[in-house]
C-alpha cells in the first residue's frame, strides 16, 4: 500500500563537461521542483539537491558552477581531479547524493525536468528500481547518429545479452540504494547502464519529449565508437565466447575448403590456376578476424589490468580555486 503522505526526496545529478551556456537555464527549470510538488499520480516529491559533477571541460563551466552554488543553497558541486568521462562523472555525483531517488540528466538542455514527476510515478506503479526516459520523438542528433545508436543497442542486446540495452538513456530515475551501490562497486571503465543491469531487479521506461540541444554535441564519431566498445567489453564475457565461436567457424570453413581442394584433385580436373584470388581473400579474412579477436581480448585484459592495479573510476577533490593551486597572490599584490 502506497503512503500518499510520504515525501520522495530526489537528488538530481548532472555531469558537466561544457555547460557554460546551458547550466543557468537548467537550474532555473529545476528550482520550482525544489519546493514540494505533486506528481501526476498525486505523489509528493521534492528535488532536495542539484548535484553538478564537474568533469574538467574546455569552457568556463567551473566559473558558472561557482556562481550557481553561491546563489542557490540547493546546488552542490562535485569536483573531479581531471576529465574522466560522462559515466565516471555521473557515478561521482551519485556517490555524493543523499536523496531517496537519483535522477541523472544531461547538461545540454534536451532533457526536460518537467518529466521527473511522471518518471517517479512509473517507478512506483511498476515497482521498478530503474526508469529510463523513452523518447516519443527522435533524438535531435541527425539520421546517421540516431540509426547507428539504435543499431548498436540492438546489437548489444541481441548478441551480448545486455538486458534493456535498447532502453539505455542518460535521462534516468534510480532508487538511491541501487544507484549508490553501483557508484561504490562499479570498476574502472564499467558502463553505467550495464552495471545497473547487474543489480536492478526491474527496469521500466517512461515517455518523454526530447528537446533540441542548446549546443553542439561534445561526442565525435570516434568517441561514440569508443563508447560503444566499452558497452560491449563491460557487458560480460560473451564477447570472448563470440571470438572463440568465430575462430571455430573459420576453422570449419578452412577444413571444408581443404576437403574441396583434395576432392577436386583426386576426382576432378584438378586445380589448374594458382588461385591467388581465393588465397588472398581467405588470408585477408583470416588475418582480419585474428587481429579483431586479439583486439577484443586485449580490451578485456585492459579492463582487468586497470581494476587489478586499482585505477579509480573517478577521484573527487575540493574546488581547485580554494586549494593551494588557486592561491596565486604574491608579495607584489599586497
Amino acid at each position: 500500500m502506497t503512503d500518499s503522505s510520504f515525501l520522495h526526496r530526489i537528488s538530481v545529478v548532472v555531469p558537466v563537461y561544457q555547460g557554460e551556456r546551458t547550466l543557468p537555464g537548467l537550474v532555473d527549470e529545476l528550482l520550482p521542483l525544489t519546493g514540494t510538488f505533486f506528481t501526476p499520480d498525486g505523489h509528493q516529491a521534492v528535488v532536495s539537491e542539484i548535484i553538478f559533477s564537474y568533469d574538467n571541460g574546455p569552457d568556463s563551466s567551473d566559473r558558472v558552477l561557482r556562481e550557481l552554488a553561491t546563489a542557490h543553497d540547493v546546488v552542490k558541486l562535485v569536483w573531479l581531479s581531471r576529465n574522466f568521462g560522462q559515466h565516471a562523472a555521473t557515478l561521482a555525483g551519485i556517490a555524493s547524493s543523499g536523496g531517496d531517488w537519483v535522477v541523472t540528466m544531461d547538461e545540454d538542455g534536451q532533457h526536460d525536468p518537467a518529466f521527473i514527476g511522471s518518471m517517479l510515478d512509473t517507478a512506483l506503479r511498476d515497482r521498478a528500481q530503474v526508469v529510463y526516459a523513452r523518447p516519443s520523438n527522435l533524438p535531435p542528433h541527425g539520421f546517421v547518429r540516431n540509426t547507428a545508436s539504435k543499431a548498436a543497442k540492438m546489437f548489444l542486446e541481441t548478441l551480448f545479452g545486455s538486458v534493456n540495452a535498447s532502453e539505455f538513456n542518460s535521462f534516468r530515475l534510480i532508487v538511491a540504494d541501487v544507484a549508490r551501490s553501483v557508484a561504490a562497486y562499479a570498476g574502472n571503465g564499467v558502463y553505467l547502464d550495464v552495471a545497473l543491469g547487474w543489480i536492478a531487479k526491474r527496469a521500466s521506461t517512461s515517455p518523454v519529449v526530447l528537446r533540441q540541444e542548446d549546443r553542439d554535441s561534445g561526442y565525435s564519431y570516434r568517441s561514440l565508437m569508443a563508447h560503444f566498445l566499452r558497452m560491449i567489453i563491460t557487458s560480460g564475457t560473451r564477447g570472448l565466447r563470440l571470438v572463440a565461436v568465430t575462430g571455430a567457424l573459420f576453422a570449419v570453413i578452412g577444413l571444408f575448403f581443404a576437403a574441396y581442394i583434395a576432392f577436386d584433385r583426386l576426382y576432378g580436373d584438378g586445380v589448374d590456376s594458382p588461385g591467388w584470388t581465393s588465397i588472398m581473400v581467405l588470408l585477408s579474412l583470416g588475418i582480419g578476424m585474428i587481429l579483431m579477436a586479439l583486439g577484443i581480448v586485449a580490451e578485456y585484459l585492459g579492463v582487468a589490468v586497470n581494476m587489478a592495479m586499482g585505477k579509480p573510476a573517478y577521484l573527487i577533490v575540493r574546488d581547485p580555486a580554494t586549494g593551494p593551486l588557486g592561491q596565486t597572490r604574491t608579495l607584489s599584490d599586497s
